[in-house]
């Protein structure tokens, strides 16, 4: 259920091929296509110094224990097409987090497009409310003007491409303890900026006609009366 419905659902099925249809645009760098999503990501200390490695000790000893040191975000924009992401660490997710986010990727990110296309999950923050919490009236509708939103299904957050860079960025950057927020900026910076400068795209191949064929069950079946 948390992945795909079981039955049919037209509610789903509707996000999920508008979503698809955002994904089948040729790329327009006036008209970006961005992708976004947030993960918590839990800090750890270690319990007892590590042995680093030396010539008589060729890997690095690290105890299983840990000491938890809270919890932050982060938050992950990519524009698949353009080979570009950002990725910034924060404290909670909350709604005047996320309008921030937003506000720097109209003013800072694509400052010369014309309208960001983006793409994002069901959280109740991801809305056009949140900019208002945040910003006096003018200023919230003068980003929201600069954005087209698009969201996945409930439950569809797999149709966000913002999940596949959040698993190269885990798989990269997370796989060791942190301890602070600092720390996993640094990290996180580092990480996107060679990316960035690789130029590393997502191949999405998941279209709308595959999905009418493989996730068939999914469509409601309506008799037509004329």
């Amino acid at each position: 259920m948390w992945c795909i419905p079981p039955e049919q659902n037209s509610s789903f099925v509707a996000n999920m091929e508008d979503v698809l249809e955002v994904y089948s645009r040729p790329y327009d760098e006036k008209r970006p296509v961005v992708c976004m999503d947030e993960q918590p990501i839990e800090l750890h200390d270690d319990s007892r110094q590590p042995i680093p490695m030396s010539e008589s000790n060729h890997t690095e000893k690290v105890d299983h224990e840990y000491v938890r040191k809270g919890t932050c975000c982060g938050f992950m924009f990519t524009e698949p097409l353009g080979g570009w992401r950002r990725v910034d660490i924060l404290e909670s997710r909350k709604r005047d987090d996320w309008a921030h986010q937003i506000r720097k990727l109209v003013d800072e990110d694509f400052p010369d497009a014309e309208v960001i296309v983006l793409v994002c999950d069901n959280l109740n923050t991801h809305n056009i409310a949140s900019l208002y919490q945040a910003f006096p009236p003018a200023e919230a509708r003068r980003i929201w003007e600069r954005l087209e939103l698009h969201h996945t299904p409930k439950h569809g957050s797999w149709l966000d491409m913002a999940e596949v860079e959040l698993s190269v960025f885990s798989s990269q950057c997370l796989s060791r303890r942190f301890a602070s927020i600092e720390e996993v900026r640094s990290e996180a910076k580092a990480w996107y900026i060679q990316r960035n400068k690789l130029e590393k795209t997502i191949n999405w191949h998941f279209t709308t006609e595959d999905a009418r064929i493989k996730l068939k069950h999914l469509y409601p079946v309506t008799e037509f009366k004329f």
